[in-house]
């Protein structure tokens, strides 16, 4: 009955956990955090992740216009050399965005945060 609420808290809260993420980025900044060059890769790496998660979670709740933003974002990676279309064939299920795309979006979302 409160699915709305349990949406709106996990959006929002994610909202304020990137906004303490990038804090966190200025403070390393700041304080010349980025010298130590294998600690802030990993760290680069973790962001990297994070948005990824929170990507395949953002394009799930927007009925048509998931699998218009799934399909926009995901195009992207064909432009990478020789694995770009096998890639983009892979995170779509097939040769088009449509509902397997958005379970397994889904599925990633869920996962990403334990991986990371």
């Amino acid at each position: 009955q409160f699915g709305w609420l349990i949406r709106n808290l996990h959006a929002n809260g994610a909202s304020f956990f990137f906004i303490c993420i990038y804090f966190h980025i200025g403070r390393g900044i700041y304080y010349g955090s980025y010298l130590n060059k294998e600690t802030w890769n990993v760290g680069v790496i973790l962001l990297l992740m994070l948005m990824a998660t929170a990507f395949v979670g953002y394009v799930l709740p927007w009925g048509q216009m998931s699998f218009w933003g799934a399909t926009v974002i995901t195009n992207l990676f064909s432009a990478i050399p020789y694995i770009g279309q096998t890639l983009v064939e892979w995170a779509w299920g097939g040769f088009s965005v449509d509902n397997p795309t958005l379970t397994r979006f889904f599925a990633l979302h869920f996962l990403l945060p334990f991986v990371i």
